[in-house]
């Protein structure tokens, strides 16, 4: 059996029908990540779809040098913070003429419903970047090599901002426990 690798060099030597097993191998993977850093199934859907077209545009450009997992995920990171970008701008946009709220995604209800409302709006609070570190180690257990490779970092740039981003994720639960605390009215009045 070839390894990632080997199906690579062929691609660019010109044997295209080997992308297939690329394809097959970082499709589900690559989903999870967008899944995650997204927080939409539809949208990961499609930014899957996107990711591996434009990899295998631009595999000519891959560099033995680097993980090809590693490059992969950076097209990923890329294509997904453009989204967000994409998608903030039109939600700035909506709001200009209508104030509706929006209703959760299936994915946001489920994270609440997991990972209990405190972590799943400390885990919203963070930038795409700070998600994108917490996923790639958590979820998808990359090294802090492979994830500063992803986020144009070093291996010790991308532990060190992981530790913050831990323990500006724990503020932000303590936070938010402290405020629905004081919030409650039942609480409130026995004081």
């Amino acid at each position: 059996m070839d390894s990632v690798e080997e199906w690579v060099m062929k691609v660019k030597a010109g044997e295209i029908d080997e992308y297939v097993h690329i394809v097959k191998t970082y499709q589900e993977p690559i989903y999870r990540y967008c899944s995650r850093l997204l927080g939409s199934k539809h949208e990961a859907e499609d930014a899957v779809q996107d990711i591996l077209v434009k990899a295998y545009e631009k595999i000519e450009l891959y560099k033995p040098t680097v993980n090809f997992s590693s490059w992969l995920y950076k097209i990923a990171y890329h294509h997904c913070l453009n989204l967000i970008r994409k998608r903030g701008n039109q939600h700035k946009f909506k709001w200009w003429f209508k104030q509706d709220t929006i209703a959760e995604s299936a994915e946001q209800t489920l994270t609440n419903t997991l990972f209990g409302e405190p972590l799943a709006s400390a885990l919203a609070s963070l930038s795409a970047e700070e998600r994108s570190l917490l996923v790639l180690r958590v979820f998808e257990e990359k090294s802090f090599a492979e994830i500063g490779e992803i986020l144009g970092k070093g291996a010790e740039a991308a532990k060190k901002k992981y530790g913050r981003v831990k323990l500006k994720l724990k503020k932000l639960m303590e936070d938010r426990e402290v405020n629905e605390t004081c919030v409650n009215p039942d609480k409130l009045l026995k004081m």
